[in-house]
């Protein structure tokens, strides 16, 4: 298990200097110039601007540009802003705790109801339990997130009022749990669906018959042997889905004003603040990794036959 963990390990290095690289070339082949903008509708002065760009390395080849950004990073410097002059990893400190919040009740969220649904329709496959999930999972995924956002923020914030149409508090768990909901709630669909088709496979397995046979109760049959053996493809879309949840709440948070990570990069993009946007997604990388790990490593405890040499 160990050599397997520093192998993947090492196996990290190529893809994350992989896709910083793709990402820092992606963000300078936008249009516009973010030293410009600083000057708004006015004409900018010409030697200010070579001064700025000097500054910040921007006149440097683009390969020159990468390398220091990735030394930079060696050392914990994710650059600076070029609006404000402020630190990159000061503005991502600030709002990646208000995502991880977010995302973590999502995801919290689609574990929960989203096994809990798939395991009962599964158990009831083709009863009306089961086409009302199905129907219901095929209805959240058709309908585009936003317009589940709004139609919850309309009815129940601003008809009802039995919400804040906008979270004015990005610390408090009961602000967020309606924006929670919105951001886990294709999610959910997936995951229930996942366990339910998992669930209806397994439930002629061998093994469940065996385990019948013996007369054990249906409870552990369901919870022990049944369940543990569908939650693989489970928990293969639960781990990746981590990243997912942080990197997919630009709209979410927008609708709902919630300051994290998604509107942080929704307004670097807006002003075309490169280090800002190349930080995050290095940041969202990371977590992309480190989940993908864990899951290969949570493989080996829900079946026993898997082994890492």
């Amino acid at each position: 298990m160990g050599r397997y963990v520093a192998r993947r390990l090492l196996q990290m290095i190529p893809v994350f200097i992989g896709t910083t690289l793709l990402i820092f070339l992606m963000v300078n082949v936008l249009p516009g110039d973010p030293v410009r903008a600083l000057w708004g509708d006015k004409p900018p002065d010409p030697t200010q601007v070579a001064q700025i760009r000097h500054d910040r390395g921007l006149d440097l080849p683009l390969w020159q540009q990468y390398l220091h950004y990735m030394w930079g990073l060696l050392q914990g410097d994710f650059g600076k802003t070029i609006a404000g002059n402020r630190p990159v990893l000061d503005e991502i400190t600030r709002a990646f705790p208000v995502s991880v919040r977010l995302a973590a009740m999502a995801w919290t969220f689609e574990l929960v109801v989203g096994i809990t649904l798939g395991v009962i329709a599964g158990i009831r496959r083709g009863k009306v339990i089961d086409t009302a999930v199905t129907l219901f999972t095929l209805v959240v995924i058709s309908v585009p997130i936003f317009v589940i956002g709004l139609t919850l923020q309309l009815y129940f914030g601003n008809n009802l009022g039995w919400i804040t149409p906008t979270v004015q508090d990005s610390t408090n768990f009961g602000q967020l749990m309606v924006p929670a909901l919105v951001l886990g709630m294709v999610g959910l669909a997936y995951v229930a669906r996942l366990t339910r088709t998992s669930i209806a496979e397994n439930r002629s397995a061998d093994y469940i018959r065996t385990a019948t046979a013996k007369g054990l109760p249906r409870k552990r049959i369901i919870t022990v042997h049944l369940l543990r053996n569908s939650l693989i493809p489970v928990v293969t879309y639960l781990g990746t889905d981590i990243g997912s949840l942080m990197a997919g709440a630009v709209i979410t948070e927008g609708i709902f004003n919630v300051t994290g990570v998604g509107n942080l990069l929704f307004d670097a993009l807006a002003r075309r603040e490169g280090a800002v946007i190349v930080g995050i997604v290095t940041v969202l990388v990371l977590v992309y990794l480190l989940a993908s790990l864990l899951v290969d490593l949570l493989y080996a405890v829900l079946d026993p036959r898997i082994r890492y040499a």
